[in-house]
């Protein structure tokens, strides 16, 4: 048995798919050159492993079970692969259907292929299901998030560490049916895709197999509630969360059932703008995190919520917290996971050709696929090479709707630039001096640190010249 073999093998079944690691393990697997991207190494792969399972299989070695993980691992990549298309069909056919589970007769072929290699039949139905939710994770950050910058593909792989941990093996063996438990809290400015975000983690959660019906349990498509809750006035953001009782208040004249009873065990509740939310809300959402019950208003009945929470924030919630107006207790419940979704201005500065993969991106979506109108030159030519994005992407969606009506786009006026996205633009612009980008260091880190000995430490200034840059760039901001 080809030992070093399978250990690579199992290696990548459990390798992030949005991280370079696991695009060097693929290439060291089929021995691909620099360079090889990860698509193409895909049915190498596929038929490099496959020659090897039935290898094992002839010479009576291949075995499944404690103490051969590495064969284990492999013999699951491979059944893995030989379903991944009919999974990804599956999807598309989902989706169209909408909220009744599609028949999946497939799966339960692989159900029952996984057993024939020697798994309990209760593991080897679990494992149909984390097929499932694999397909559907990459399809839906695949899809939803989009670009090849480098804070892009991080942001890629964080969202896969959100659904699967770090180590997709500790997921498999004991967190499968516990990620209840991890809350997580997307930050970043307004109309970066903190919704997309929280969307492809809602989708992606794990749904059992039903071998009797020959159906996942659910459909993916109820598995994702959001809500933004700037939008509703304090007095009716309970009823909209947990529900009311008939004649709980004034116009309550019927039942409601609130997002909480709404949302599936196997998904998620984005709550967009959390740091709008007034601190009673706050403590009775924290009460839900910690004892996962909640009562409708007008009403003592304890229910369950079995879901995840996934919220988001435009906001500062270092500022928030500091402030007052958001409870520590509540943010250590919420931060099981932080993700920052970076603006667009970032994105194309680390990659400047991120703006035409977007706004192609776009106008398929708005004109149909293979669209070929001169948007993005209209663009870079009206908005110049520094525009800094204040409105992100939401801005840019509407910017291409403008130019498709009128055939013009000069940017927003109408907004202030943040300190932030002047300062990016300003050096962009190449229009930032090294004296001006010092003294803006300096007093950024004085305010974060608040001590003249700490901001020196960090820069190798002496601490007088850092006094001195603070208060030159508090005076002239």
């Amino acid at each position: 048995m080809n030992t070093e073999f399978f250990k690579m093998v199992a290696a990548a079944a459990f390798t992030n798919p949005f991280s370079d690691e696991r695009v060097e393990i693929d290439r060291l697997i089929v021995n691909a050159p620099e360079g090889a991207s990860w698509d193409e190494m895909q049915k190498p792969l596929f038929q490099t492993v496959e020659k090897n399972i039935r290898a094992l299989e002839e010479s009576g070695g291949l075995v499944v079970g404690p103490g051969l993980e590495a064969v284990t691992a492999s013999v699951l990549f491979y059944v893995f692969y030989q379903v991944q298309e009919k999974f990804d069909e599956l999807i598309e056919e989902q989706i169209v259907a909408g909220d009744e589970p599609c028949r999946a007769p497939f799966a339960l072929h692989c159900l029952e292929q996984l057993v024939g290699y020697g798994f309990v039949r209760a593991d080897a139905c679990r494992y149909v299901g984390v097929f499932y939710q694999i397909r559907r994770a990459y399809y839906f950050i695949s899809n939803g998030l989009i670009g090849d910058s480098l804070c892009m593909k991080k942001l890629r792989a964080q969202l896969w560490d959100n659904i699967f941990t770090h180590d997709i093996s500790w997921y498999v063996q004991c967190l499968w049916n516990r990620m209840e438990d991890f809350s997580t809290l997307l930050l970043g400015e307004t109309g970066t895709g903190k919704g997309a975000a929280a969307a492809a983690m809602g989708r992606s959660g794990f749904i059992p197999f039903n071998p009797g019906a020959q159906k996942f349990e659910e459909s993916f498509t109820r598995a994702f509630i959001s809500i933004n809750l700037s939008q509703y006035p304090e007095a009716l953001i309970e009823s909209e969360l947990f529900g009311h009782r008939k004649g709980a208040f004034t116009g309550a004249v019927e039942h409601h059932d609130g997002l909480f009873a709404r949302c599936s065990p196997h998904g998620a509740i984005f709550l967009d703008e959390i740091g709008d939310v007034a601190i009673p809300v706050q403590i009775k959402l924290l009460q839900v995190l910690q004892e996962r019950t909640f009562s409708p208003v007008g009403s003592h009945e304890k229910l369950r919520f079995e879901g995840r929470v996934i919220a988001a924030t435009n906001k500062s919630i270092d500022a928030l917290r500091r402030e007052g107006k958001f409870r520590d207790d509540f943010y250590y419940r919420l931060c099981s996971d932080l993700i920052t979704v970076p603006p667009l201005r970032q994105r194309i500065r680390e990659t400047p050709r991120e703006l035409d993969a977007l706004t192609r991106h776009i106008l398929h979506r708005i004109c149909g696929s293979g669209t070929r109108l001169p948007v993005v030159e209209v663009l870079k030519k009206q908005c110049g090479k520094t525009y800094a994005w204040p409105g992100n992407v939401r801005e840019l969606e509407q910017a291409i709707r403008r130019i498709l009506l009128t055939g013009a786009y000069s940017g927003d006026a109408a907004v202030e630039l943040s300190e932030e996205m002047a300062l990016n633009q300003a050096m962009d612009a190449g229009s930032l001096t090294a004296k001006e980008l010092v003294e803006t260091y300096c007093r950024d880190l004085y305010e974060t640190y608040g001590n003249y000995g700490e901001v020196s430490r960090r820069t190798g200034l002496d601490w007088r010249t850092v006094k001195k840059h603070v208060e030159t760039a508090v005076k002239n901001p």
